[in-house]
């Protein structure tokens, strides 16, 4: 049985155990997370699809870490006019493990 579900803009695919990589959330290590923006349910007979959520479905998590992803480079250039750029960014990310898939 696995889930899709939308989280901070993204949707991921889950099933329970798995450890899913997400745009930054608030809390602790070993906090627990509540996602009810389930787009999609599939079990062993039947896939249940939402529209556009499954209604009274929920994904249960746990905080495993919150860090910071690896450093990307951003360069600007325009060719004979002397302009160069160079930036980095480095984004927030938390780990969260899922605990448990609730559905209707």
């Amino acid at each position: 049985m696995y889930a899709v579900f939308k989280l901070g803009g993204n949707q991921h695919r889950a099933t329970v155990g798995d450890i899913v990589k997400v745009q930054k959330l608030d809390g602790d290590v070993g906090a627990t997370v509540e996602v009810t923006d389930v787009l999609m349910v599939r079990t062993d007979k039947k896939a249940i699809v939402g529209t556009p959520t499954v209604a009274g479905a929920k994904i249960i998590g746990e905080i495993v870490d919150q860090g910071r992803d690896k450093k990307v480079t951003v360069v600007k250039f325009k060719r004979r006019k002397d302009y160069r750029r160079k930036q980095g960014h480095r984004q927030y990310f938390t780990t969260v493990k899922i605990t448990e898939v609730v559905i209707p």
